[in-house]
């Protein structure tokens, strides 16, 4: 079998596997996460997760996709090897920065939402009094 094509192989079965890998763990673990930025409601932190986890899985498989090809000649092992690392280097990278910018992003969130509860809860001080 050509080298090219076993190397492609490799690539979109790690690729995938550790994409799902990656969001079946964020899933699991990211669940309190979001309960906490939803204020409680455990019914909207389990939809957001499952539309977090189903925007990441068509991320990635489209970039897995979009980097499939290899420009350079895969004449022997070391080249293929080399090849497969870059990609998967590459994949790796992205899944790290869509975990990032999805906490950022929730994080965000959750603090507006604590600054807003924050807001109404707070009581009256002696000093609100002298101002008004």
């Amino acid at each position: 079998m050509n080298l090219v094509v076993i190397t492609y192989a490799a690539y979109t079965i790690v690729s995938l596997a550790v994409t799902f890998w990656v969001a079946r763990v964020l899933h699991r673990t990211g669940a309190g996460f979001l309960v906490d930025v939803m204020n409680g409601d455990r019914d909207l932190a389990e939809a957001v997760n499952h539309l977090l986890v189903i925007g990441f899985w068509l991320v990635n498989a489209g970039f897995v996709a979009l980097a499939l090809r290899i420009s350079v000649p895969v004449e022997d092992s070391r080249v293929a090897i080399e090849e497969l690392a870059r990609k998967l280097g590459m994949v790796l990278l992205v899944l790290g920065g869509m975990h990032f910018a999805n906490l950022i992003a929730l994080n965000k969130i959750r603090r507006g939402r604590h600054r807003e509860q924050q807001a109404v809860v707070r009581p009256a001080s002696a000093d609100d009094a002298l101002l008004a």
